[in-house]
């Protein structure tokens, strides 16, 4: 907000001054503070094209720039830097609008209505949601909720795939724990199965509806039977799962139907069409490598079945026929291959491939008394979403998730998400907002809470402690642009933790309220409560509850 005030004055000036500015350039927080609230380099990025030295074209537009009494210094730093001091009153003013939109700051229209199709946690549907699903779901969604925001027109997707031989081996694994259910001895469970006591519970649940029927069918019929049964059950619990980390879906798209629609052969025709498929080997080809690929690959197999890539290929058509322009494949790190795969497949169709970006989270490594937590969904030793939330609830969850960036890999340490102590970073935060609330509370329990609240009252928010406060609210709209367009959801956690320790040391050095300074007691009210809607805001926007006590 306030850098885009700042960049638009600047501009003005020039077209004042009668110089060009056809070259973009930037306005700034400096590094070193005792240089300023802002910094631009706009004399040295179009001091060639105004044919001036940049000094000389900083000295004419500082002169011009010195005219607005929102600044309280404007100086020429080093080659040509324009530094601004700003005044008190440009900060007050910056405030009361916050104050004014209330909760809808930070509403923007900067998005443009963009359709964005975000599709992420689409794990298989062979199990409960683990830890990376976990933290694949709190960027997601947290992603999501920074880009409605700011103006785009973003839609949540989950794609299952219920097709696979994955399936197959649910079903298998399924039937082997039916059978002994009904006294079977089976000896040594297979390796590939699935070994998590979800399997079992499944079993139990089947066999008490349906018993020894199940074994009266046809193995086909069977088999179908298990798959439907497992597959119903397991994408319930995973649905639950997500519901209870406060992540819900727009749209959940089967590979099964996709396939039963026709849209795979659909796929394959296209890329017939392009001339980019060939046979050999008895398998189907697709020609990758004229597209950046580093090898060709197998479309559909010698026995007529076809590759996951192909319904996976099918699925972004759909995106793209949907009016989405857009897509955003939120996925592990085990997916790096797929990239290029894909990217030559839009190609090779007639698509922009820049239209899908894909973002790798990395792994979650999860730490209690010290030591690593191994799992394995094969072997049954999961670690769960809801067993996470079990233990440290929800908002820690979603909170150490978002807090690191994409492609960094996660030790969530378990001990710490539990602690109630400014060591824990959502502690941290949700007592800063608990403790203006506290504030707040007590102020109206003593009557000294205004009626409402008169602008004039700002003028004595002179501390620098309160200005900053005030410029770090007046940052969350940029911030929130900039989150929504390089995909960085772990900005919100930075932004709220650098806001919570300055009310933190704010509360700690002044006394907020005082029946002798009503008016200065009203003005540090008003400024604690915008800073409660802020919090409340960024809280919202990470899928964390904004406690009023704690």
């Amino acid at each position: 907000m306030i850098k885009e005030i700042i960049h638009d004055h600047v501009t003005r000036c020039l077209d004042h001054l009668g110089f060009s500015h056809d070259k973009e350039y930037t306005v700034e927080v400096p590094n070193n503070t005792e240089h300023g609230d802002f910094s631009t380099n706009c004399a040295m990025i179009l001091a060639k094209e105004n044919k001036k030295a940049p000094k000389a074209l900083a000295e004419a537009l500082i002169k011009e720039l010195k005219k607005n009494k929102d600044y309280k210094i404007v100086e020429i730093a080093g080659p040509g830097f324009i530094n601004f001091h700003l005044s008190p009153a440009f900060f007050q003013r910056i405030f009361w609008n916050i104050h004014e939109q209330g909760e809808s700051y930070g509403v923007q229209e900067f998005g443009q209505g963009e359709k964005i199709l975000l599709e992420f946690v689409s794990a298989n549907p062979t199990g409960p949601l683990n830890i990376v699903s976990a933290r694949a779901a709190a960027f997601g969604d947290t992603l999501y909720r920074v880009m409605k925001r700011v103006g785009y027109a973003p839609a949540r997707e989950f794609y299952i795939n219920d097709a696979g031989n994955q399936v197959d081996i649910l079903a298998e694994s399924l039937e082997l724990r039916l059978r002994e259910l009904q006294g079977d001895k089976i000896g040594e469970f297979p390796y590939e199965a699935y070994h998590g006591e979800y399997v079992k519970h499944l079993a139990q649940k089947l066999n008490a509806t349906e018993g020894i029927r199940v074994f009266m069918m046809t193995e086909k019929d069977r088999i179908d039977h298990l798959k439907e049964f497992a597959l119903t059950e397991l994408l319930e619990m995973q649905r639950s799962s997500l519901e209870r980390f406060d992540v819900v879906f727009d749209g959940w798209v089967s590979e099964k139907t996709l396939r039963a629609e026709g849209v795979v052969e659909e796929v394959l025709s296209y890329l017939t069409e392009a001339d980019c498929t060939y046979e050999k080997e008895d398998a189907i080809w697709f020609a990758s490598s004229k597209y950046g690929d580093d090898k060709d690959r197998v479309l559909m197999k010698s026995d007529g079945s076809i590759t996951y890539f192909v319904p996976d290929l099918a699925y972004h058509l759909t995106k793209i026929q949907r009016g989405f322009t857009t897509l955003i494949d939120v996925f592990g790190p085990d997916h790096h291959g797929y990239v290029p795969r894909i990217k030559a497949a839009f190609q090779a169709m007639g698509y922009d491939d820049n239209m899908l970006e894909i973002i790798f989270l990395q792994q979650v490594n999860l730490f209690e008394s010290g030591e690593r937590v191994k799992m394995s969904k094969r072997a049954g030793k999961i670690v769960t979403m809801d067993d996470l939330i079990n233990v440290v609830g929800k908002d820690a969850a979603r909170y150490f998730f978002i807090a690191r960036k994409a492609n960094a890999h996660l030790n969530f340490d378990l001990e710490l998400a539990l602690q109630q102590n400014n060591e824990n970073p959502v502690y941290y935060c949700q007592y800063a907002h608990a403790r203006i609330c506290s504030i707040i509370k007590k102020a109206r329990k003593d009557k000294l809470w205004p009626k409402s609240f008169k602008q004039e009252l700002i003028t004595k928010l002179t501390k620098p402690e309160e200005l900053a406060i005030i410029q770090k609210l007046a940052d969350l709209p940029e911030l929130l642009t900039l989150i929504a367009v390089h995909r960085e959801p772990h900005r919100l956690s930075t932004y709220l933790e650098e806001l919570a320790a300055m009310i933190h040391r704010y509360y700690a050095k002044y006394q907020i309220v005082s029946a002798k300074s009503k008016d200065l007691s009203h003005a540090r009210l008003l400024l604690l409560d915008s800073t409660k809607t802020v919090m409340a805001i960024v809280f919202d926007l990470m899928g964390i509850s904004a406690p009023e006590k704690m």
